[in-house]
């Protein structure tokens, strides 16, 4: 079974989030646990946390229908010791929030060299850091997002998730994130059935479904391969409509949170109750 959301707001407390995500038709859902844009903020109070677990109880939200997004300021691949440590710092932070909160996931870009070390190193230094995190939390499985390879952003290709996979010591809680613009950009094509297939197969061999926790279902605002990370409304943009009713016909993408961050927020009604369709 397909579970469809959009990473709604938690604007006035994260309980907001699953009343948000039901007024939309939602069966999953994504948010941020705190201000996206702020490297410190207050600790979830004990009212908010209840209400978060009994409002997703009342809207039948289960933890593996959540995917939570920890902030964009972090860099877990940061070349400068001041840079890490405040880095590290913030995603135990998000990661213990997620635990406070039932959570069993949380979604991250994985960091950028910033052209100050090589990829290797960088790759290695996201691991070691994903290691920290775990070693401080418990239950939550780190959720290492592909992306477009913008700027100097690691991620882009599989084999650099594979490496950080590869260098995290407890597998049972590491994970991957699909994100389609971030994909197609980066170079994947999934235009059409035979190149979605091979896409995936790549995937698969690389990586393995074992390790898919989410989808972002997004189409693109660019090209294949330019590297360039702008969301666009489903069928309106480079990918294409195809592309989403291969995933919504596909078992491998069954029972995880298949999320729409796409611009238009007026239309996720309509673009969740669209996916549901080509599904039938």
């Amino acid at each position: 079974m397909k579970y469809i959301g959009a990473h709604v707001s938690s604007s006035g407390g994260v309980e907001n989030a699953p009343i948000n995500a039901f007024n939309i038709g939602a069966k999953a859902f994504a948010l941020f646990t705190k201000n996206q844009r702020q490297w410190v903020s207050a600790p979830l109070s004990e009212k908010s946390i209840e209400q978060f677990k009994a409002n997703c109880k009342k809207y039948g939200f289960e933890p593996w229908q959540i995917l939570p997004h920890d902030s964009y300021l972090i860099n877990l691949g940061h070349p400068e010791a001041e840079g890490l440590d405040k880095s590290r710092l913030a995603f135990v932070d998000e990661m213990q929030r997620c635990e406070q909160l039932g959570l069993d996931r949380l979604n991250f870009h994985p960091g950028s060299h910033l052209d100050k070390i090589d990829t290797h190193s960088c790759l290695l230094r996201i691991a070691e850091s994903i290691n920290i995190a775990l070693q401080e939390t418990k239950g939550v499985t780190a959720v290492i997002e592909n992306t477009a390879g913008q700027g100097t952003n690691l991620g882009y290709q599989f084999e650099h998730l594979r490496t950080i996979i590869d260098n995290v010591d407890d597998k049972s809680r590491v994970g991957v994130c699909i994100d389609t613009c971030h994909a197609f950009t980066s170079g994947y094509d999934l235009r059409t059935l035979d190149a979605f297939n091979n896409t995936f197969k790549s995937f698969d061999e690389i990586i393995g479904f074992n390790y898919l926790r989410g989808l972002h279902i997004n189409d693109s605002k660019k090209d294949l391969a330019t590297r360039v990370d702008r969301h666009d409304s489903l069928g309106m943009g480079f990918i294409g409509i195809d592309t989403f009713r291969y995933i919504m016909n596909d078992q491998r993408f069954d029972n995880i949170p298949l999320i729409l961050e796409t611009p238009d927020e007026e239309r996720w009604t309509e673009e969740i109750k669209m996916l549901y369709e080509m599904g039938k």
